[in-house]
């Protein structure tokens, strides 16, 4: 699928979301078979053509930024599917690569379990605490998925979906990347349950979240040497203390 295509699904996906109340059509609900608002009312919203419109959703155009913005605004879009929009339109630049081991000292250096992850989320470098963490696997979206981690941790699902939005955001701007093509394979054999995720389109970038991991607290930061990098160093921080006895 071209990243075109993907910015129409997406479009898509996210009009069925908002409702003729949030943008002041409460009046129109009532004669409403299908969710979210009409082609048509996105394109007045927007200032735009509805042909021009429809082809933007049905992924046969490209448009410029100043349209993207105008239908972001119209489809009520938080910052992180706003950013999405304009990568799948090629209009976000491009950040520079970034040299892992120049973060590896970072996390070598930390007594808190520390690692560090490029765009696709494998882990590249780890520090003994985070090695003994036991993570069923090298790519941090593959773990948090994976069974085992499912019962170790109560609450694993909203973790889970966290970085797995950031995931999608990544994957979809890279979309001739055999790695990420490789992951979503595993994906969709191992964690078919996960197809619902994958296909309500949601994105966002990680930030901090917490969760309990063997009866124990933490709190999962993850920072990036830049605005939008390529990688990131994953922080796991203890909010409680192993019980004695």
């Amino acid at each position: 699928m071209s990243t075109r295509q993907e910015l129409g699904r997406f479009l898509r996906a996210h009009r069925e979301l908002v409702g003729p109340a949030d943008v002041g059509l409460a009046g129109t609900a009532r004669r409403r078979r299908t969710p979210g608002l009409r082609r048509e009312e996105v394109a007045a919203l927007s200032g735009v053509g509805l042909a021009w419109y429809t082809w933007l959703e049905q992924g046969r155009v490209d448009t410029s930024r100043q349209v993207l913005d105008a239908v972001a605004r119209a489809l009520r879009l938080d910052a992180d599917a706003h950013r999405h929009v304009l990568a799948l339109a090629g209009l976000r630049a491009e950040s520079p690569d970034v040299d892992l081991e120049v973060l590896r000292p970072l996390v070598d250096g930390m007594t808190a379990p520390a690692a560090v992850l490029d765009r696709r989320f494998d882990v590249v470098a780890a520090n003994p605490a985070f090695v003994s963490l036991g993570l069923p696997d090298r790519n941090l979206v593959l773990a948090l998925t994976h069974r085992s981690w499912r019962e170790r941790v109560p609450e694993w699902e909203p973790l889970a979906r966290n970085v797995f939005r950031q995931f999608r955001a990544q994957a979809d701007g890279a979309p001739d990347d055999s790695r990420f093509a490789e992951l979503l394979r595993d994906l969709a054999s191992d964690r078919g349950d996960l197809a619902a995720w994958w296909e309500c389109r949601a994105v966002q970038v990680f930030r901090t979240t917490s969760a309990t991991v063997d009866g124990h607290r933490w709190s999962f930061a993850l920072l990036r040497p830049g605005e939008d990098p390529q990688a990131g160093v994953l922080v796991l921080s203890a909010t409680d203390r192993p019980q004695s006895g």
